[in-house]
């Protein structure tokens, strides 16, 4: 799963371009026929989406009445986009991600959390020097082109103690791995504790992680699903049937992690391979930051959203006043 917090200028032709009836178009058919659905993945399927293909596999949306169909975005800018343009139905994206896009306008909101915690984190070579965010003085740091990295890592030291002025931020694009593999950089911002950090590890390069919600940054939502408020305000059925399955879905993998799994692997896709003991590693780290607790999968609370808004205001990262309690939706 990638990041992809700046919304585009392009959402301006995309909603020119849109369908004129908005959504996928698809109504529930009269003669009982399944009512499509389509969403798109923020990136290539990987262990955070076995509840998606499992659910699919074991028929829980055809239980509901949905035909449900899964794309993958050529670029990960892309998902957000394309559901506020009215071309897909619902899509994987970042709760940062949906209070930028309010902020400019967009109309689009969250109705589940999927992973209910940071997955990127600060990684440090296992043997560094630094063991706090304030160690990072007079050190380089890798992010991938995201400037909501670098407010993470400055805020991150100023509430350690440090100066961040005293660190130097360089942009290495998506060549994170290379670029702590080969010591260009002495720490990492925007590498996934269920990706980077496991594939570093396996090559050899052993990390360890500084979690940005220990360190002033809020414990945001990682990842969750949204649609657009037209179709939300539509088809709530249709999002109400959707959760109902993949709530099946998580509940099935989180019983059967292996066999979960294994109906994700035979969903690879195959420009992108998976490895099969990277991704069930990552299903372990993913399953309790999936665990919504006395709540039901999905479930979203306000003052996390509260929270997250008032930290990217305080940051100038959103400059329009919005109301956090628009940009979700619990099902």
């Amino acid at each position: 799963m990638k990041k992809g917090f700046v919304i585009l200028a392009s959402f301006l032709l995309l909603l020119l371009g849109a369908c004129s009836n908005g959504g996928s178009g698809q109504t529930a058919d009269s003669g009982g026929k399944l009512q499509k659905v389509n969403i798109m993945l923020d990136w290539y399927p990987n262990a955070v989406h076995s509840f998606l293909y499992t659910a699919l596999e074991k028929g829980y949306f055809k239980k509901e009445g949905l035909d449900v169909h899964i794309q993958m975005p050529a670029d990960t800018s892309d998902p957000l986009k394309l559901v506020a343009a009215g071309k897909i139905d619902m899509a994987f994206t970042y709760q940062p991600q949906v209070l930028i896009a309010r902020s400019q306008n967009i109309p689009v909101r969250s109705f589940a959390a999927i992973v209910r915690h940071p997955l990127n984190q600060l990684m440090v070579p296992a043997d560094s020097s630094i063991h706090s965010p304030k160690d990072l003085a007079g050190k380089t740091i890798g992010y991938p082109s995201m400037d909501l990295d670098i407010d993470i890592v400055h805020t991150m030291i100023k509430t350690d103690g440090g100066d961040p002025n005293k660190v130097k931020m360089v942009d290495v694009g998506w060549d994170l791995i290379p670029a702590m593999a080969t010591k260009k950089t002495n720490a990492l911002i925007g590498g996934y504790i269920n990706h980077e950090k496991l594939l570093l590890d396996k090559e050899g390069h052993p990390m360890r992680t500084l979690n940005p919600a220990d360190y002033g940054v809020p414990d945001y939502y990682e990842l969750v699903l949204a649609g657009s408020d037209k179709e939300l305000k539509a088809k709530p059925e249709v999002f109400k049937k959707f959760m109902t399955a993949i709530r099946e879905g998580q509940k099935y993998v989180t019983a059967h992690p292996n066999e979960g799994l294994s109906i994700l692997m035979n969903h690879e896709d195959k420009s992108s391979p998976l490895q099969k003991d990277i991704e069930t590693k990552s299903l372990q780290i993913l399953l309790p930051l999936m665990n919504a607790g006395n709540n039901p999968f999905g479930y979203q609370d306000p003052q996390t959203w509260d929270k997250v808004a008032n930290w990217l205001a305080d940051n100038k990262i959103i400059k329009n006043n919005i109301k956090p309690s628009d940009a979700f939706i619990n099902f």
